[in-house]
């Protein structure tokens, strides 16, 4: 019943959901001698998600984080990188949830009109 822009939104949030629980679990095993930091492609889903549209839903695209200092115990988190991460994700999911809900708004306002009040 959505339209096309809604289950984009909806697809957005579920690629910011992910990236915002991979963040989290960089940030839980930031003291785990050898743990290697994680992150959500998420320029690739986006690309991805807009090129399907209502496809099917993609699978999650995690991959270690390359390029980044390693500590001496083999550990790559840098919590400055997972926290700019969970405040840029907070920040666009509640924007998208925003943009959601107005829609839902819309709609909800098209189907009272439609049944008379």
């Amino acid at each position: 019943m959505l339209d096309t822009n809604a289950v984009t939104l909806e697809r957005f949030m579920d690629v910011l959901a992910l990236r915002q629980r991979v963040a989290a679990s960089n940030i839980a095993n930031a003291d785990t001698p050898g743990y290697r930091a994680r992150e959500v492609d998420f320029g690739w889903h986006m690309r991805t998600m807009l090129a399907s549209q209502a496809g099917p839903r993609l699978p999650a695209m995690v991959q270690e984080v390359w390029g980044e200092g390693v500590k001496n115990d083999g550990n790559t988190v840098q919590l400055d990188r997972e926290m700019q991460s969970l405040a840029d994700s907070g920040l666009r999911f509640t924007l998208a949830s925003v943009l959601l809900q107005k829609q839902i708004r819309g709609m909800r306002n098209v189907i009272r009109e439609g049944r008379g009040g």
